[in-house]
């Protein structure tokens, strides 16, 4: 793949022209990446008003058995992560502006039905329509924080990992005030929720139908056919595929496995809520730093390796803990340990695997590959949290199943594609 823009690497990634990348802050940010970062946060805030609550209302207000529960989840990931692969070729065909307008208009739409919904039937279609409008304007937005990343990097402007960190720390922060809002509604009830976070993305509609660009410079729409059977044929991108979509599967449990163990331990899903504000408030304070530690030390493979044996470690301390029955206050304590390894990994993760997509990509196909990458991620996820689910509700020995959860991010390491040249350069 061609490099248009010449630049010199150093062992971690680093630029030579960018002597003093910690100095670069949000305020050096040009607008359009203020808004789409800015964008995550919105996201994030009316996504998160709703999901963390949806097992528990399946479960009681529909009445869905616990494999239906797991392969409803399930499905939301796929349809989202799935079809990001559809999203992302819309956004390289039409660009990024109408993919995410039409992106929110379903996921308002989508959230008003699942409000409304009592039957499995019209809950599936509405969280179908709720993943799908994802789908649509996930890629649209990380694919084009990706590229504009890229292009700092190589203008000098600081390692994109930084740009990347931002990003997810915005998601966080959404991620962390939507379970506090959505906890606040639900004293009303489900519905109202649902309401709340399609009135979030209403406000998102309206921001970027006024700020966002026609066309943005730089960003060539592709209108010849083909690119997948080239990245089919691509294995070392397919290997990171794999790697991310076992860390995905791995922080679906998020959903699935820790309501069940807060219940276990508490009788209740009321702190749970508590749990995934420590998740996200621990990525809005330590995201950048923990970047700039990985990005000073570690290559993205290695940080990417890091960062799933620490997912492993968090369902191995629950599995640790579990013979021993604790309940109350002292229960918590291993879910505790598992939401902050877990979110530690998260950390690593993330961010390097979106950096490294670019390096793998053809030409004028980043949308494609970046939604490729949270397609297969979330095939894997589908078919993983089903069986989860079944786990889940097989009676087996208290720590089996997490000991069984552990292993998938742990073998996943084995999956990683070498590095072909130093941090950050281009893949050949």
């Amino acid at each position: 793949m061609t490099d248009p823009l010449p630049r010199v690497l150093t062992r971690t990634g680093r630029t030579a022209r960018d002597p003093k990348p910690r100095e670069r802050t949000w305020k050096h940010l040009p607008p359009l990446l203020r808004l789409l970062i800015l964008t995550q946060l919105a996201f994030n805030i009316g996504f998160y008003a709703v999901l963390p609550f949806l097992a528990e209302h399946l479960g009681t207000a529909i009445g869905m058995a616990g494999w239906l529960v797991g392969f409803v989840l399930g499905l939301r990931t796929f349809s989202q992560q799935g079809l990001f692969v559809v999203g992302g070729w819309l956004v390289d065909r039409h660009g990024v502006r109408p993919v995410v307008l039409a992106g929110c208009v379903l996921r308002i739409v989508g959230f008003a039905w699942l409000g409304y919904a009592e039957s499995s039937w019209a809950v599936v279609g509405a969280v179908l329509l709720i993943g799908f409008a994802a789908a649509l304007f996930s890629p649209a937005v990380e694919s084009e924080v990706a590229r504009q990343a890229v292009i700092r990097e190589r203008e000098g402007r600081g390692p994109r990992t930084r740009v990347l960190a931002l990003f997810s720390a915005a998601g966080q922060a959404g991620a962390f005030v939507g379970p506090l809002l959505g906890g606040l509604l639900l004293v009303v009830d489900f519905r109202t929720a649902c309401l709340a976070g399609a009135g979030v993305f209403v406000l998102v509609l309206a921001g970027h139908a006024r700020l966002m660009p026609q066309h943005i410079p730089g960003r060539a729409r592709t209108r010849e056919r083909g690119g997948v059977r080239a990245m089919v044929a691509n294995r070392r991108f397919l290997a990171l595929c794999c790697a991310y979509g076992s860390y995905l599967l791995a922080y679906n449990q998020l959903y699935l496995a820790l309501p069940e163990e807060v219940e276990r331990a508490t009788g209740s899903q009321a702190p749970l809520s508590w749990l995934f504000a420590l998740s996200s408030l621990l990525v809005v304070c330590t995201q950048l730093p923990v970047t700039r530690w990985a990005g000073d030390r570690l290559d993205l493979r290695r940080s990417m390796a890091g960062g799933l044996l620490l997912v492993a470690a968090g369902f191995a301390v629950v599995a640790a803990a579990r013979p021993a029955g604790w309940s109350g206050a002292v229960g918590l304590l291993p879910a505790a340990a598992f939401v902050v390894l877990l979110t530690l990994g998260q950390m690593l993760v993330v961010p390097a695997a979106r950096a490294w997509v670019p390096d793998l990509a053809e030409e004028g196909r980043l949308g494609l590959y970046t939604g490729a990458l949270s397609s297969v991620s979330g095939l894997i996820v589908l078919i993983g949290s089903s069986a989860t689910g079944s786990l889940l509700d097989l009676g087996l020995p208290a720590a089996v199943p997490w000991l069984v959860l552990a292993a998938v991010p742990a073998l996943a390491v084995a999956a990683l594609p070498h590095r072909r040249g130093p941090a950050g350069a281009t893949d050949t």
